[in-house]
C-alpha cells in the first residue's frame, strides 16, 4: 500500500492511530481471527473489537470473509497489507535551473528479456503474454504497464545540457516493483539500474502489489495480477547516488560525461543477481502515480 501527505491518505492514519488497532494488526498478522477470539486476547469487550475491526476494514488494512462455524457463519478478520510506503512532497530546488523531460514507459529503444514477460495499453494487452517478440510489435509505443522476469529494458532521451552548463544533480523518478506471474506482496528483486554503461547500484524492490487496486489502473485490468508499484527517485549528486535518499552508490555527477548527445538509462534484472524477481514498470495512465519515467537535470 503507498499513502501520500494528503487527505486520500488520512483514513489510513487515523486507523493506524490507536494502541488497540496497531496490537489488532500484529495479532492478525500471525494468524486469522475472529471478533470473539480478538476480544480474548485484547480484553476487551467484542463490540469494541467490532469498531475498531471497521476502522481497520474502511482503510484497507484488513479484510473479512465469513466462513462456517460451529454455531452458523461467523467473521474472520484477516490482514490485507504487509507494507506501507509514504512519499513526501519531492523536494523542490529553486537555485538551479533544469531540463525535465517525461518518457513514456513503451518507448524503450533496446531490450532483452525472459518471461514471465508483457506489456498491454491502457485498452489490452499488446500480443500474447510471455512472448518476448511482442516488445517489438508496433503498438509498444502506446504501453502503459510492462513487466518481465529477467533482462532489461532501455531508453534514450536526448541531453539538453549546453557547453556552458554544469550539471549539479541528475534525477529520474519511475514507478516500479517486483514481477510474479499473478501478485504477491513479498517477492523481493534485485533490480539494477545504469546510465549511459554506469551502473547507479541496484535496489531490492519488495513485491508485486496487489492488495488493491492501483487508482490508475484501468477497469478491463484484473484484480488478482499486479496493479501498482513504488514511487522512486534516484539521484545522482556531486556526493553519490541515492534512492529515496538512500544511498545507492559512490557514483557522483562528476563521473558522468556531459558532453554526450544522449542518455541511455538501463533498467535490468541480472541472471546472477540474488533475488530474480522481475521488473514492473507503470506509465501515468496505470498504476498509482500519473506519470511516465521522468528524467531531470539540475544545472549552473
Amino acid at each position: 500500500m503507498q499513502l501520500e501527505i494528503d487527505q486520500s491518505s488520512l483514513i489510513v492514519y487515523e486507523a493506524l492511530a490507536s494502541e488497540v488497532r496497531l496490537k489488532i494488526i500484529q495479532l492478525l498478522s500471525k494468524n486469522k481471527m475472529n471478533i470473539k477470539d480478538l476480544a480474548k486476547e485484547l480484553q476487551i469487550s467484542s463490540a469494541i473489537v467490532t469498531k475498531h475491526i471497521q476502522k481497520l476494514e474502511d482503510a484497507g488494512i484488513i479484510k473479512t470473509e465469513l466462513v462456517p462455524g460451529k454455531s452458523g457463519r461467523q467473521k474472520i478478520s484477516i490482514l490485507k497489507v504487509d507494507h506501507i510506503e509514504i512519499n513526501f512532497p519531492k523536494k523542490i530546488f529553486h537555485s538551479y535551473a533544469s531540463y525535465e523531460t517525461s518518457v513514456p514507459i513503451g518507448h524503450y529503444t533496446d531490450y532483452d528479456l525472459k518471461p514471465t514477460c508483457g506489456l498491454a495499453t491502457e485498452k489490452d494487452f499488446v500480443g500474447p503474454v510471455d512472448e518476448p517478440k511482442y516488445f517489438m510489435d508496433p503498438k509498444r509505443v502506446d504501453a502503459e504497464i510492462l513487466w518481465f522476469t529477467e533482462g532489461y529494458v532501455e531508453y534514450n532521451v536526448t541531453n539538453f545540457l549546453k557547453k556552458d552548463e554544469k550539471l549539479q544533480q541528475f534525477e529520474i523518478s519511475l514507478e516500479i516493483a517486483s514481477e510474479f506471474p499473478f501478485a504477491n506482496d513479498v517477492w523481493p528483486s534485485d533490480i539494477t539500474f545504469s546510465l549511459n554503461g554506469i551502473e547507479l547500484g541496484t535496489w531490492t524492490s519488495p513485491g508485486d502489489f496487489a492488495d488493491t487496486r492501483g487508482k490508475l489502473t484501468p477497469e478491463w485490468w484484473p484484480s488478482n495480477i499486479n496493479q501498482y508499484g513504488l514511487l522512486k527517485t534516484i539521484r545522482i549528486t556531486s556526493h553519490g547516488t541515492y534512492i529515496d535518499g538512500d544511498p545507492l552508490s559512490p557514483v557522483s555527477v562528476n563521473d558522468l560525461d556531459t558532453t554526450c548527445d544522449r542518455w541511455s538509462f538501463r533498467i535490468e534484472v541480472k541472471e546472477d543477481a540474488e533475488h530474480v524477481g522481475g521488473a514492473t514498470l507503470f506509465g501515468k495512465k496505470f498504476g498509482n502515480h500519473n506519470q511516465d519515467i521522468v528524467f531531470k537535470l539540475y544545472y549552473l
